[in-house]
């Protein structure tokens, strides 16, 4: 069976996400950040979204680990800014209702979504630029960068919370990250 880590960054909708995979009937485990990284034994990673970028414990070390990770919100914004891309505070600010438009639809972590999807949002920074090797993968009217990955490296974000009812197809993100960590 495959198991995933769910890392806490102190988010609200943390625990959203480990019950959202637990009722997808995976083995999930919800860890701090501060858990050492030869502690962490799972085929997959999802740094979940919180308030401080400056509060993210060992989540760089954890893109090391070599297993596939989906970082949602500022998990999304972790891998950016340890990987070379740019963050910074939004336009905007997205605390809200968001469309957002699949423009990389061939990705194996959003590519089956509807071309333009309903999602929740709740942030004030945002990815201006993503790192080499990645791709934009969804974009809306408040935000240039919704997702991003790096199918090579297994490396995938999410600016918006799948977890959460809001979102139309909110499973459907939780299932493909589970298709590509198995």
């Amino acid at each position: 069976m495959t198991r995933i880590d769910v890392v806490d960054n102190h988010g609200q909708f943390t625990h959203l996400e480990h019950r959202a995979l637990r009722d997808l009937g995976v083995d999930v485990e919800l860890i701090d950040n501060t858990t050492p990284p030869a502690a962490v034994d799972a085929d997959g990673l999802v740094l979940s979204g919180g308030p401080d970028i400056d509060d993210i414990g060992n989540c760089p070390d954890y893109l090391d680990l070599d297993v596939p990770v989906l970082g949602i919100c500022l998990g999304m914004q972790i891998i950016a800014d340890e990987l070379g891309g740019r963050v910074d505070a939004g336009d905007y600010g997205g605390y809200a209702d968001v469309t957002v438009e699949i423009t990389g639809d061939t990705d194996p972590l959003i590519g089956s979504l509807a071309p333009e999807t309903r999602v929740w949002a709740s942030h004030a920074d945002e990815v201006k630029e993503v790192p080499d090797g990645f791709t934009r993968t969804a974009k809306s009217d408040v935000c240039g960068v919704e997702a991003m990955s790096d199918a090579e490296r297994d490396l995938y974000g999410v600016q918006w919370h799948p977890e959460v009812s809001h979102t139309e197809e909110g499973e459907a993100v939780f299932e493909n990250f589970l298709e590509i960590c198995e």
